[in-house]
């Protein structure tokens, strides 16, 4: 089991892994496509290592939610804090640095550098957080191996769907961040690969430290969850619909 050693975040780790307030994102349409829609957030908490699943159907906003909050993009209007941290505060390689070492991302195609094999994967996130480089090498293989890669050097082009998706997983917990976000994690995978990989996915970020933030509009992925909330994007028109 890999323990989370003091960083950066430790110095807030009274404050929310996730702190969303008023937050607001127009975000349009092509045209004909009728009015743009609004994401409108009024207030959304994660404590450390608390875990939530944000549900909706396609379209709603969580992957938009999950950009804003990854500082991928930005507000209109509202706050958005990370472990204490503003994340629109900061511009440019400060933000680009914050996000490496205090944010973790799974992506539902995993997104792994083909030619690179596992362990140069995880590795790489950690050069790009500018994390001590004596680190980089005994940290990814820890990692890995609680994953249960066995052979850290194989090429991932080389690993099964499951392999790939430990080393994605192990990539994000690597700069021991404050937050992973998971972007439909399981959307491409088989009912009972699904819960395999939720299973792997929320014991990785529960035995690190991590908060998670989960987007699904899987029905089957609510029962997992102790916290769960839904998220709707409403015509920017429309007053009466709000983000719950």
């Amino acid at each position: 089991m890999i323990r989370p050693a003091p960083s950066e975040t430790a110095v807030v780790a009274a404050s929310p892994a996730l702190s969303i307030r008023e937050l607001r994102f127009r975000y349009g349409r092509s045209p004909g496509d009728g009015a743009p829609f609004e994401l409108d957030l009024p207030e959304l908490s994660l404590a450390p290592g608390e875990q939530l699943l944000l549900a909706g159907k396609s379209g709603s906003g969580k992957s938009t939610l999950l950009q804003l909050v990854a500082g991928l993009l930005d507000p209109d209007a509202g706050s958005i804090r990370v472990a204490g941290v503003e994340v629109h505060a900061l511009t440019g390689p400060a933000r680009d640095l914050f996000r490496g070492r205090s944010i973790g991302m799974i992506f539902q195609t995993f997104q792994l550098l083909s030619g690179f094999t596992a362990i140069e994967n995880v590795m790489l996130a950690m050069l790009a957080a500018n994390l001590p480089r004596a680190e980089h090498r005994p940290r990814a293989a820890a990692l890995l191996r609680a994953l249960g890669i066995d052979r850290p050097d194989r090429p991932v082009d080389r690993l099964s769907v499951g392999q790939q998706q430990r080393v994605a997983v192990a990539r994000a917990l690597a700069c021991r961040p404050a937050l992973v976000l998971a972007d439909e994690p399981t959307a491409s995978l088989d009912p009972e690969n699904a819960a395999n990989a939720m299973t792997l996915i929320s014991a990785a970020c529960r035995d690190n430290g991590a908060a998670l933030l989960v987007t699904s509009h899987d029905p089957a992925m609510a029962d997992r969850f102790e916290r769960r909330i839904t998220l709707e994007a409403r015509r920017a028109e429309d007053p009466e619909a709000l983000a719950r």
